[in-house]
């Protein structure tokens, strides 16, 4: 576990400093303790010899001051050690998480995340000082205490030996039991803290319906935890109790090893007292092990998770990344992808160019490989076969950064950080000047909302953007898209489920997008609206290219596009029938 510790941190050197210390003092402990000896063997006799136990004395009493300092400066080493080390533990992980593939972020990882960013490494850098420190003490100070028993007498040091082992095998046993345990009750407070959640998020519908207090669900969640503690407990008892028997079953040993060495005159009557004493302070820290070991145990299971993170494959990285792009055109080749885990391909043998200047509209029912595409061109994944490139440069070959630089990505869920709309624009370009912002704004019919709002650009959004409606969230994006004049700029569904008002400014804010000469917009819609507005439509199905055209040429076909466009003008027409006023009873 040391070493696990110490190859996870970044900068291990506090560490380092701060166990050598803890060593350093559990070693001195244990040699002052051998100086018992010779005091004793000095003092305790008919006629005390002072003259002889005063060097052991003046040695005693500059090792006590010794370990006095070591103390002293250990504390606050250890205080410094256990923010250091968390904060250089948590900038590792997110240097490694910035060059994972983008497709890595699903909700399930990012809670891992969130997690492991925040607890897991916290409570181990904790429990590194706390925890760790004690450890290597309970176990140098009796390493150091047989070392010093050799010297006095043998049967007793082999006598300790023995039971250290028979304690190591009892230990290994409650280790195993209590990993186990922590695994179980980690799953169980994960459990726990979701539908907490899930209780905080879904108020509203949750009072609605009569579960303000928490659902069936969580209240079953929490009778788990409950169980889950329960069995945890149940199970660590025995094997605690066992070794707490071995414990003083041990202690026991040794008086009945003393009494026979002194009744057999093999070591005088101060040697026993020194090896009693001896063996006082090699049982006291070993029994301290069995309290310990349930925090060992989840510092391990913590440092497992945080090695996990950090070992998911990051993309790989060219020797020699191209830096820069010629053009803004987008090209896929034959590309053919299936996700991590999936059973079936997301796209096969895909073939598309999208060239600067040009509105490119992806068309098809769900699960066509739209959004795919999109992820694809981002590098939020690379391809299993074929290629994609941007500027006529393969994108594996690209700086990830200068790529992202060129492209901006309007989601179809948005999110927006708790703080102002100007802010959350300038994430985009944050030295834009006032006239940039409000061409951006314009551009995306943003400038409607900020009118209307009573503090305009410095209104707060909220949390995601929870202030706004979905469809300002949506112009809050195109803004920024805008804003950060990238030139390929890729929208998912942005105007999907929208009131009448908002589609209309976003398809406009989509239209906007497409009039800068060099900028290759690529746009996920159905909207006949938005399609109208694009230069070229791909018809995707089933991850195929079905058809591929301009508008009023894929109409013309009577193809999947053509069919999908009339039944959304008989949906434009769909009303509720109602009866009139007078035959209503």
């Amino acid at each position: 576990m040391i070493r696990r510790l110490y190859r996870l941190w970044p900068e291990p050197k506090l560490l380092a400093r701060l166990w050598l210390l803890t060593a350093a003092q559990a070693v001195l402990q244990g040699l002052l303790l051998g100086l018992l000896v010779p005091i004793l063997d000095a003092v305790v006799r008919p006629e005390p010899d002072l003259t002889a136990a005063t060097p052991w004395l003046v040695l005693g009493a500059i090792g006590a001051v010794v370990y006095a300092v070591l103390s002293v400066i250990a504390t606050p080493v250890g205080f410094a050690a256990s923010g250091a080390l968390a904060a250089q533990l948590r900038r590792g992980l997110m240097r490694h998480v910035s060059a994972l593939p983008l497709g890595w972020f699903t909700a399930e990882h990012k809670a891992r995340l969130a997690r492991g960013v925040t607890a897991d490494v916290g409570d181990s850098a904790h429990l590194a000082v706390t925890v760790a420190g004690p450890a290597i003490t309970s176990t140098l100070l009796p390493a150091t205490i047989v070392a010093v028993t050799f010297a006095v007498d043998s049967r007793m040091a082999l006598l300790l030996c023995v039971i250290a082992l028979v304690a190591f095998w009892a230990l290994r046993r409650a280790a195993r039991i209590a990993e186990i345990a922590e695994i179980e009750l980690e799953r169980a407070s994960a459990g726990v803290a979701g539908r907490a959640i899930e209780l905080g998020q879904a108020q509203p519908v949750l009072r609605a319906a009569g579960y303000a207090d928490g659902t069936p669900r969580m209240l079953a969640t929490l009778v788990d935890h409950r169980e889950t503690y329960r069995d945890g407990m149940r199970r660590a008892r025995r094997p605690f109790f066992v070794y707490t028997g071995v414990i003083m079953g041990g202690f026991v040993a040794v008086l009945g090893l003393a009494a026979e060495l002194v009744l057999s005159e093999h070591v005088t009557v101060a040697a026993a007292i020194a090896l009693l004493v001896l063996a006082a302070r090699f049982l006291e820290p070993l029994g301290n092990l069995i309290d310990l070991i349930g925090a060992l145990r989840a510092m391990t299971n913590k440092i497992t998770r945080i090695e996990e993170l950090l070992a998911t494959p990051t993309l790989p990285v060219p020797a020699d990344p191209v830096r820069g792009i010629g053009s803004a055109e987008v090209e896929l080749s034959n590309v053919s992808f299936t996700y991590p885990g999936g059973q079936a391909p997301a796209l096969r043998e895909v073939s598309l160019r999208c060239r600067p200047g040009t509105t490119t509209a992806l068309v098809g029912p769900s699960g066509s490989g739209k959004t795919t595409v999109t992820r694809l061109i981002a590098r939020f994944f690379d391809v299993d076969t074929g290629y994609v490139r941007v500027g006529g440069v393969d994108v594996r070959d690209l700086d990830q950064g200068a790529l992202l630089d060129e492209i901006a990505i309007v989601f179809q869920d948005v999110y927006l950080f708790d703080d102002t709309i100007e802010n959350n624009l300038r994430l985009a370009h944050p030295s834009a000047s006032r006239n940039e912002l409000d061409e951006a704004a314009a551009a995306a019919r943003l400038d409607e909302v900020i009118e209307r709002l009573p503090n305009g650009w410095d209104t707060r959004v909220g949390e995601a953007g929870a202030q706004l409606s979905g469809g300002e969230r949506q112009r809050v994006a195109i803004a920024r898209a805008i804003l950060k004049r990238a030139r390929i700029v890729l929208v998912d569904e942005a105007s999907s489920a929208l009131d009448p008002e908002n589609e209309a400014a976003i398809t406009q804010a989509i239209a906007n997008l497409g009039d800068d000469p060099g900028r290759t917009v690529i746009v996920i819609a159905h909207r006949p609206a938005t399609l109208a507005a694009a230069d070229h439509v791909v018809s995707l199905d089933e991850g195929r290219v079905a058809e591929i055209g301009t508008p009023s040429e894929l109409l013309r076909t009577g193809g999947a596009f053509a069919r999908m466009s009339r039944q959304y003008e008989q949906a434009r027409h769909w009303r509720i029938a109602g009866h009139a006023k007078g035959h209503l009873s």
